[in-house]
């Protein structure tokens, strides 16, 4: 890192970086990055150095990067009309055309597409139709969400409590009490090592029942969860989870929302992770993948269940009382359309899921016989090692170890960024979609190294 340096300089006077540790990038004790440029899985800082980006950005440049395409098609969509609101019946070609694209793509049973900025932002429109639902049911008691530890759903008020980390909660007064929180699907941490993954679905619904149990049904409105964990630890659900899950819900009229911010378009080598795992959602959040990153863009996809209610509420009641200024921005829109052409032409969904095999295939050859590996998982090109102090007895390192992120700067070092996710020592990958399998390989040997430096 260059000293004396202008840029530098401004960044720690006045930029507030988000998930930051501040009062050290402020005073210089820890490294910033300028991003420069990027190409297919690859970007490029100020400094000269070519990373191979193992993540995507934040799982989202699923596209990869430098695609001339979605750039032209934002630039031709700002010179000819860079903003209009979409209230009061208000669209653009791009918006409207983008609204049958996902809806071409969703589950069979989705109606509509509202469209925001943030998965943030699509997951607080979705608990206002949730909570619109019930009070035009009649139903006012009906109003506390489920969600489950280590689940990510935002970083809001209200999203920020049904994220089930706690890094999101500390000092911020969260969760907001009408978020319930139950048990993670996420099998490598089940509370009895002796459990085979039928008993620990079991045990998941289990808890479950008895939280709906406790808290009564008739006052719970929803449960969301992703389709295969994120941030939590990039987690594919056990054998029979959603199928089990789905059950309850039913059976208790509690309505389900499918989080697929990350798993939307085509991470899992399918196009929606709701298809892939049988499940039925009520609503739909998606974001990252709906435009790849190259413009901010969200969308909660709502049921024909839903829909209808809705559309009472409003015969009733009058216009419905909800939107942002930027919901469907012409330009995200434009990027969203180009995107998704982008994704069928190139056959990238079916490629996730081949590349994603070869991937976890050679993760697991790099380093999954190691000592302190306690497992190599993943779905598609969502994927994760864990490491453990002792893998016999699955004896996590202790936190203050920071094996985690010492294993990413390892990583770093060699030229490639994953990600050490939060409550554990986890390494995450999510790259782009058009990884080659050379790359993928480079990323699984490069990972060996780091992996051998770090824990020898």
């Amino acid at each position: 890192m260059l000293k004396n340096d202008q840029l530098d300089a401004w960044d720690r006077e006045n930029f507030f970086h988000p998930s930051t540790h501040l009062a050290e990038f402020a005073r210089g004790d820890m490294p910033n990055r300028v991003i420069t440029g990027g190409s297919g899985s690859h970007i490029q800082d100020r400094d000269g150095n070519r990373l191979l980006d193992a993540f995507a950005g934040l799982y989202c440049v699923n596209v990869g990067y430098g695609r001339s395409e979605i750039a032209n098609a934002i630039a031709a969509q700002a010179q000819e009309l860079a903003y209009y609101h979409a209230y009061v019946g208000h669209g653009t070609e791009a918006s409207i055309t983008l609204a049958k694209m996902v809806l071409d793509r969703a589950p069979d049973h989705m109606s509509k597409v509202y469209f925001g900025l943030s998965g943030s932002d699509a997951n607080e429109t979705n608990i206002k139709l949730i909570w619109y639902y019930n009070n035009i049911l009649g139903q006012p008691e009906k109003k506390k969400i489920i969600s489950r530890w280590r689940g990510y759903h935002g970083s809001g008020l209200m999203t920020g409590s049904l994220t089930g980390l706690e890094l999101f909660h500390r000092k911020f007064d969260l969760p907001l009490a009408p978020v319930l929180h139950t048990e993670a699907p996420y099998y490598y941490r089940r509370p009895d090592l002796g459990q085979s993954e039928k008993a620990f679905v079991a045990h998941c619904v289990a808890e479950l029942e008895a939280l709906i149990a406790r808290e009564g049904a008739e006052t719970i409105a929803a449960f969301i969860g992703e389709p295969a964990l994120g941030t939590g630890g990039l987690v594919p659900p056990p054998d029979g989870y959603w199928p089990a899950i789905q059950e309850v819900l039913d059976r208790h009229d509690i309505l389900l929302i499918a989080d697929e911010v990350v798993t939307g378009f085509g991470r899992l080598g399918s196009m929606f992770g709701s298809d892939h795992y049988g499940m039925r959602p009520d609503l739909i959040t998606i974001a990252k993948g709906l435009t790849s990153a190259y413009a901010p863009l969200s969308g909660s996809i709502v049921s024909d269940k839903v829909w209808s209610v809705l559309e009472q509420g409003t015969d009733e009641n009058g216009p419905i009382g909800h939107g942002w200024t930027y919901s469907a921005h012409p330009i995200g829109a434009a990027a969203g359309v180009a995107n998704l052409r982008l994704i069928d032409s190139l056959d990238l969904v079916s490629k996730a899921g081949a590349t994603g095999a070869f991937f976890k295939t050679a993760l697991q050859q790099a380093v999954g016989d190691h000592a302190h590996v306690g497992e190599v998982r993943g779905e598609g090109l969502l994927c994760a090692v864990e490491f453990v102090q002792d893998r016999a007895d699955r004896v996590f390192f202790d936190p203050a170890d920071k094996v985690g992120p010492r294993l990413a700067a390892a990583l770093l070092e060699r030229g490639v960024i994953a990600r050490a996710m939060p409550q554990g020592d986890i390494l995450g990958f999510a790259p782009p979609f058009c990884l080659t399998e050379a790359e993928a390989q480079e990323v699984a040997t490069k990972l060996g190294e780091a992996v051998r430096s770090v824990l020898g």
